[in-house]
């Protein structure tokens, strides 16, 4: 079941709502003038964030700023 709440409502109780999504796992859909305009959900357990998540998976052979012994025309 899906709660709609007023966005003045949930200004006041903005933390409160926060806790609560996490610990029911529900989401809260937020309007202002009865239209619908945010939606609060809980975040996915055990979910990680893209920035970064290949850290540490790339390694590199040799210098990687050296030129290479490749000849190539910049005019074509």
């Amino acid at each position: 079941m899906t709660e709609y709440m007023k966005a003045g409502q949930f200004k006041a109780e903005c933390l409160k709502v926060m806790d609560r999504v996490k610990r029911t796992r529900r989401k809260i859909i937020i309007t202002k003038h009865n239209i619908p305009v945010a939606q609060l959900i809980p975040v996915e357990e055990g979910e990680v964030a893209a920035f970064g998540r290949l850290k540490g998976t790339i390694h590199f052979k040799g210098d990687i700023t050296a030129p290479v012994d490749e000849v190539w025309d910049a005019n074509r």
